[in-house]
């Protein structure tokens, strides 16, 4: 069932665009920073795991430990950011999230290197949820799954150019007494610091404090929002405790976390897969790109079409059928290019499901639940999806020598969270058509 788009006005138009231009390029840069530095640890290990003497189960450990933290925390930045306001508490984030992801550069072992990593998720955690709740305040309901996805297409395009960025300051090897690996820490940390400092510039909280809106888109666009944000019932204010004990938050955390984990997984490991084919750090920094430029394409299209039909539920679940579908191909082939593909395939996915899935969860949860709700869903997905199959694949790779059989839990936790969200989308819409009913009734 889809929605009937309305007319858009000028005045419609003339506001979504200046708030487009005026907020979101800023924080896609902004995200792209905290993906290439929470994911560079995968090109690191090309020489900082021999140096530090790391297997692979330490080293899906260590890389495992970001989600941890991230989970612990996710939440309660969420909150401190609706009490301080996005300006203050982004700029916050980035800043000790920049000074960490550089210090990691000076780790001596596995427990320095462990202590980083927990720091790190720390330090970010509450920076994607905090700007999802961020774009409800500025974006109505039928904008959120094109922008959201434009938004996050900086994940993909942080590896696409983060692959071969972290492949050339690799080559830096021995440069003023340090190792590559030292250099990509150091130098990719510090435009994080910088770019929090410009948070306290750039960014306006709220609508009603925007001066670079004439007053009368000014007042369309709160308008706008006020009428969406009465119409919302389900999911209404709880607890924060309360919410955590919400089935359809532990549902929806179990649906994203297919999607984090194909994500967490290959930005971990991609690196580590494409060395067994004899590559230099430079050619799997290419390469590794590949599959990271093909995502960042599809997902605004996804996005987009989403959008445009109005329907989530489908959007959402044909991405998770495809990364599981990517993931068994490798039980058959192990050829380079047949790897490729199976990269494109679930990075594909993993960022296509994003758009549609976020527009899906925001308009489930009421305006008063969304900065906790949002930040609940993706805290659990992470540690989930993020800290344990991460920290599985380490394992069961050091365990049978197999890579296929690695992923093979990632495949089956893909195919159960594409099941669930056709189950638990059917069963909204029935409501959704009860309570319309019920309300003519009347």
């Amino acid at each position: 069932m889809t929605a009937t788009t309305p007319p858009v006005s000028e005045l419609e138009r003339a506001t979504m665009r200046r708030v487009a231009w005026r907020i979101l390029p800023f924080l896609i840069v902004c995200y792209l920073i905290a993906i290439i530095d929470r994911g560079n640890i995968g090109m690191a290990s090309l020489q900082m795991n021999e140096d530090l003497g790391l297997t692979a189960k330490v080293f899906g450990f260590a890389s495992s430990l970001f989600f941890f933290a991230y989970f612990l925390v996710e939440v309660p930045s969420n909150l401190a950011m609706q009490r301080y306001g996005a300006r203050i508490w982004i700029a916050r984030i980035m800043i000790t999230w920049g000074i960490i992801s550089a210090g990691t550069a000076f780790v001596g072992g596995a427990n320095s290197l462990y202590v980083m990593r927990f720091l790190l998720g720390a330090a970010e955690a509450g920076f994607f949820p905090g700007v999802l709740l961020y774009l409800t305040y500025w974006l109505p309901a039928a904008y959120r799954a094109r922008m959201v996805a434009i938004f996050m297409v900086a994940i993909p395009a942080a590896n696409f150019i983060g692959s071969p960025l972290s492949g050339l300051l690799l080559s830096l090897d021995g440069w003023l007494g340090m190792r590559g690996w030292h250099w990509l820490f150091i130098i990719e940390g510090i435009p994080a610091v910088l770019l929090g400092v410009a948070c306290l510039f750039v960014l306006t909280d709220r609508p009603e404090q925007a001066k670079w809106l004439t007053d009368e888109q000014r007042s369309w666009l709160i308008q706008r929002l006020s009428e969406e944000s009465a119409k919302k019932t389900a999911i209404g204010h709880i607890s924060l405790w309360k919410l955590l004990r919400h089935k359809d938050i532990w549902l929806l955390a179990l649906i994203y976390s297919g999607a984090s984990a194909a994500g967490s997984t290959m930005s971990v490991w991609a690196p580590q897969l494409l060395k067994t084919f004899g590559l230099s750090s430079m050619e799997i920094g290419l390469v590794n790109a590949i599959p990271y430029g093909l995502a960042s394409v599809m997902m605004v299209i996804w996005g987009r079409s989403s959008d445009r039909t109005g329907e989530r539920r489908w959007h959402t679940a044909m991405t998770m059928l495809l990364i599981a579908a990517g993931l068994l191909m490798t039980l058959f082939t192990s050829s380079l290019p047949a790897t490729v593909l199976m990269l494109s395939m679930v990075l594909i996915g993993a960022y296509s499901m994003k758009g549609p899935f976020w527009a899906l969860v925001s308009g489930w949860l009421s305006s008063s639940t969304a900065a906790a709700g949002l930040a609940a869903v993706g805290a659990l997905a992470n540690l989930i999806g993020g800290g344990l199959m991460v920290n599985a694949y380490g394992a069961i790779h050091d365990a049978t020598g197999s890579y296929a059989i690695a992923l093979m839990p990632l495949a089956a936790l893909c195919t159960l969270a594409g099941v669930l969200v056709l189950i638990i989308g059917r069963k909204r819409q029935q409501e959704q058509a009860q309570a319309a009913h019920a309300a003519v009734a009347k």
